[in-house]
């Protein structure tokens, strides 16, 4: 051990006496410093530009995307390999590796002996980087010191692995320019070799495991993951073996079949080594974020616990489908990464990959080949993508699997049990596209909880789930592409009739009833009253003049449509258009829709039938929304609010006040709290208004329906993630610091360097 000390503290000496090092240590300051300063400054920007604090400041100036760790570690491949040219290119071109090999230093003490000062080296590197923890730790309260901690482990890591690279470069010539250009091209190759072989199955898992590139992304993010730390020890542990045993065949010589066994040998051995301690089984991890960033949240991991045996993740890519390449054969690895944290916490995941072609509606390959049939378009693309159509399933062959044609044959993934519990999973046409964990963890409960039944009545001219129009309700119901429909938050969506004489089924856990257009029968509204009676949840929403079709359902209930439209005369609006607010009381009973009420959210109306109630019905009620308490009133006369303006006529029993347009309704029904919602308009959940954009209003209209679904399945769906809040928000640095922070991290490292490397230099010419 003393002998590879000393070999280490050698090279140090020689590192120092060499203006490279010191040259070096300048650049990576200058650069880290620019970095890290450029990150600040833009925060004290913003700050100042009162655009408030940004959470996670520890994140933002050190880690992220954007941080001065990221940006520093793109750098990092064009510093180690001016410093390993030489460590041994300079024995071989100087003659003093004949005296090593005469020496009775062993091959191993010189190995370790030169990485080690590599490895001390790359202390000093991560030394500048640990200057930029501290300040920021001063200045941000609450600083996050173990998630900071993690990034610097992730670069030391890298720096080593890189180092251990350089090493061997430089074991195999004598010229230290070859030696670098050797080393970047070898980290050139480990950085591209992940996209390798993706289309074979043996080929893209070694490769993938070979590229480092975005090793080190989870380990600057907070995250120490078994798989990364061993992967880079792995790839150290290669690198040093290979150049001990080139250091050895130097000293006696070996037959080629001999040397490339050894060679192919240390090669598999570290192969096996990285595959095995890459399975999920076998991996351990350890968030170092303070509120567990990298970690499933609580409501996802309490779900996974209640999830037995094995889960498969079966995803569907259609060639002929705009979404094919998120899938492709060369991206199977990185789409399946997107399920990392849940493999994580339960390693019996197993992923599968189904390839097949249907037609899709894709428009651009409709324009490009009208004259091919789907099989003849499958072929072309599977020529386009240098892909094997064998390998692609037809329409007939993936039917047989599973049914896609409600999918519309778009990318959806379809999860499935052991037991034998199935549910999509499915993309979406927003900027973010995939989906996130609260889109996963809902899917997951869906395996282990009965989904909440949501069904629409119809047959009366009811707002149709089924339609995309402006009145219609496709988009919060059943739209597969959008993020927050009903049927990816959870719930199964369906229609009903009340033809026939069957009553309502009881296992329907919400019914929908939406601007009737005709009148119930007798039978039909019997059948209605016997589900609320029975304790059945429903929402009743009813339009302007339409009284009486929706005032003998909600007798019942003691609640009435008034006749009118309820305005509030705007300037640049139509005057039955309405901005309503939440009540106190009602959000304190719905609670799903306290938020909105909190930060004075409203939901828009555009045309709305006031409500009135009577307590004696059996039922609580509370006025959950309702219209301002001055400039409102119910209008009685005017019918075209485009052309007309409303006038208050007191004369005529109109009166300026405040009217309700929602109520929520419960009561207890056996050991069970009947829910109800009765609202005033329905037009404000429709297609048209949940995609319109008004300038200068704070509304949430969709909020308004994740709330109630969420309130009428008693919290089951959709899931709310508990996040725990960021602690460290505020940066605290004055204006008047920052001019001294950027000259000291920019300039003033490096010029301490500069004259580091002049005393050294002037020291050993006054000798």
């Amino acid at each position: 051990m003393k002998t590879i000390f000393r070999i280490a503290q050698t090279e140090l000496r020689l590192f120092f006496y060499s203006p490279i090092a010191w040259l070096i240590l300048i650049i990576f300051a200058f650069q880290a410093g620019m970095a890290f300063c450029d990150t600040f400054s833009y925060q004290l920007q913003n700050k100042a530009l009162g655009r408030g604090q940004i959470p996670f400041q520890t994140v933002i100036l050190l880690l992220g995307d954007s941080g001065s760790f990221f940006k520093v570690l793109n750098n990092l491949y064009l510093y180690i390999p001016l410093l390993t040219m030489a460590l041994m290119s300079r024995e071989y071109s100087s003659g003093s590796i004949k005296l090593l090999y005469s020496s009775p230093v062993s091959s191993i003490q010189i190995i370790f002996g030169k990485f080690l000062s590599m490895m001390i080296y790359s202390l000093i590197l991560v030394g500048i980087l640990f200057l930029f923890v501290g300040f920021t730790a001063w200045n941000v309260p609450s600083f996050d010191m173990s998630l900071a901690l993690s990034g610097l482990l992730g670069i030391y890591l890298v720096i080593c692995s890189y180092a251990a690279i350089g090493l061997f470069m430089s074991c195999l010539t004598s010229y230290q320019v070859v030696a670098a250009v050797a080393t970047l091209g070898a980290l050139a190759f480990l950085n591209y070799v992940g996209r390798i072989g993706q289309e074979v199955p043996f080929i893209r898992d070694i490769t993938y495991w070979l590229s480092i590139s975005g090793r080190s992304d989870e380990l600057i993010n907070g995250l120490i993951s078994s798989e990364d730390v061993f992967y880079f020890l792995i790839v150290i542990g290669l690198f040093l073996m290979l150049s001990i045993m080139v250091i050895l065949s130097g000293k006696r010589k070996l037959s080629k079949s001999m040397a490339f066994t050894r060679y192919t040998g240390v090669i598999v051995l570290a192969m096996l080594l990285g595959y095995v301690t890459s399975r999920p089984g076998l991996q351990c991890s350890y968030d170092a974020s303070s509120i567990k960033l990298n970690s499933l949240n609580p409501v996802s991991q309490e779900i996974m616990e209640k999830m037995e045996g094995g889960l498969t993740i079966t995803t569907y890519v259609n060639l002929l489908e705009g979404n094919f390449y998120r899938g492709a054969p060369s991206e199977r690895n990185s789409d399946a990464n997107r399920f990392k944290k849940f493999i994580r916490f339960k390693p019996k995941i197993q992923m599968n990959y189904v390839y097949y072609y249907a037609d899709a509606g894709n428009e651009v390959l409709e324009d490009r080949f009208p004259d091919l049939n789907t099989q003849q378009r499958a072929w072309k693309m599977a020529v386009m993508e240098d892909l094997d159509i064998e390998m692609f399933l037809s329409p007939e062959q993936v039917a047989q699997q599973v049914d896609l044609s409600g999918e519309k044959y778009r990318f959806v993934r379809l999860l499935e049990r052991e037991s034998g519990e199935k549910t999509f999973l499915r993309i979406f046409d927003d900027s973010y596209i995939y989906p996130r964990e609260g889109e996963i963890s809902t899917a997951m409960k869906r395996l282990v909880t009965k989904a909440p039944k949501v069904v629409f009545l119809t047959g009366h001219g009811e707002r149709d789930i089924q339609r995309a129009g402006d009145r219609d309700y496709y988009t919060f119901a059943i739209d597969p592409t959008f993020r927050h429909s009903l049927i990816n938050q959870g719930f199964d969506v369906d229609s009903i009739t009340l033809m026939g004489d069957r009553p309502i089924p009881m296992d329907i856990d919400v019914l929908v009833v939406a601007d009737l257009q005709r009148p119930l029968s007798t039978d039909e509204l019997a059948r209605l009253e016997e589900y609320i009676a029975k304790g059945g949840n429903i929402v009743i929403g009813g339009e302007p003049g339409k009284s009486d079709l929706m005032n003998p359902l909600t007798a019942s209930l003691g609640v009435s449509f008034l006749p009118g439209t309820l305005v509030q005369p705007t300037k640049a609006y139509d005057d039955n258009l309405l901005v309503c607010s939440f009540v106190e009381e009602g959000v304190n009973v719905v609670t799903p829709l306290r938020g909105l009420w909190q930060q004075k959210y409203g939901v828009t109306m555009p045309g709305a039938a006031a409500l009135s109630y009577k307590n004696g019905h059996g039922f609580n009620v509370y006025p959950l929304l309702k219209t301002k308490d001055e400039g409102s009133w119910n209008e009685l006369t005017t019918v075209n609010f485009t052309d007309e303006k409303a006038v208050l006529n007191p004369e005529i029993g109109e009166q300026e006040q405040s009217y309700p347009t929602m109520l929520a309704l419960t009561r207890n029904v056996g050991d069970r709290e009947q829910r109800i919602f009765v609202l005033g308009d329905v037009d404000c959940i429709s297609n048209a208004e949940l995609l319109m954009s008004r300038v200068g209003m704070k509304t949430s209209n969709f909020s308004l329906i994740t709330g109630m679904f969420r309130w009428l399945s008693y919290g089951e769906f959709p899931i709310v993630l508990s996040n725990i809040p960021p602690v460290d928000t505020v940066l605290e640095l004055s204006k008047d610091t920052v001019p001294y922070a950027k000259f000291a991290f920019t300039w003033g490292l490096p010029i301490l360097f500069a004259l580091g490397y002049f005393g050294v230099w002037f020291k050993r010419r006054r000798r």
